[in-house]
């Protein structure tokens, strides 16, 4: 798979001309199994935009680097300063944001600039999950490595929008099975094929960070990567080693450890996760106990 488009440069310019203007002024107060590549859709509320009738932060945006020269915050980075997540086993509460425009990750309120998040991942619309707020600024899931990586968003950039979704995906790992909850009502629950011993599947709260499909194979007709990695494979084809929810052509890999990280469904999953008239949407969260 080859990597995301990098912004063009003008939109690097307008960034960093953003992130000086808060500096001199100081207000801005498997994917799936191994050689194979890895899913386009969302649904929710219209766009609000954020930051349009909020308050100043309480702290400023501190002066940042060149973006140029700061990580990517996409499921093909690193971000080695990233703050971890600490409440894993809590599903957000379905408010996901999506900039319109690379904006920088902060690594708390007013502290040091650490990623740029990209606009779009793996061909669809960046929308990451809310998981803490602060007046002017939330804090998003990453789709970095290390798993649990999270960053802070500052609410005052007009190229920041958000919505909500009452969509989530719940993963039992011991029991094989992958519930969709939509309206605090269970919409479907299927048996599913995990990751051996040998290549688990990883555990902790992520989100569905895009829906795509690739004519080179033939074992799903949809692949929903995820937010989270393998933690035994640094790769999967060439790819990132990105854990995705995925079909499979046969039955006999659901109800047991079948794969090597990614979560198999059967097609009746993939049918409704792409439902048109209602389909779950990008920014998703899924929790992976």
């Amino acid at each position: 798979m080859s990597e995301l488009p990098q912004p063009a440069p003008n939109k690097w310019r307008a960034l960093a001309l953003w992130l000086a203007g808060i500096a001199m002024a100081g207000t801005a107060g498997a994917l799936l199994a191994p050689s194979q590549p890895a899913p386009n859709a969302a649904r929710g509320a219209e766009p609000v935009e954020l930051g349009v009738e909020l308050q100043a932060p309480v702290v400023a945006a501190r002066a940042v680097p060149n973006p140029a020269v700061l990580p990517e915050a996409s499921t093909f980075g690193t971000i080695p300063a990233a703050p971890q997540d600490t409440t894993a086993e809590e599903v957000p509460d379905g408010q996901v944001v999506h900039p319109t425009e690379p904006v920088p990750v902060f690594d708390q309120p007013g502290g040091p600039a650490i990623a740029v998040l990209p606009t779009t991942q793996l061909g669809s619309d960046t929308w990451v999950p809310v998981i803490a707020e602060e007046p002017g600024w939330v804090q998003v899931l990453l789709p970095s490595k290390p798993n649990g990586s999270t960053g802070w968003l500052s609410t005052q950039d007009s190229t920041l929008t958000t919505r909500s979704t009452t969509d989530r995906i719940v993963i039992d790992r011991a029991a094989f099975r992958l519930t969709l909850y939509r309206d605090h009502q269970q919409i479907g629950t299927w048996s599913v094929g995990v990751g051996t011993a040998a290549a688990p599947t990883p555990a902790g709260r992520t989100f569905v960070l895009a829906s795509m499909t690739d004519t080179k194979q033939k074992f799903s007709p949809v692949i929903f990567p995820l937010g989270i990695h393998s933690a035994t494979f640094s790769t999967y084809g060439g790819g990132p080693g990105t854990t995705g929810i995925h079909g499979w052509p046969t039955a006999d890999v659901f109800g047991r450890p079948s794969s090597d990280g990614c979560i198999r469904v059967p097609a009746e999953a993939l049918t409704t996760f792409t439902n048109p008239v209602d389909p779950v949407p990008i920014g998703t969260p899924v929790l992976i106990r």
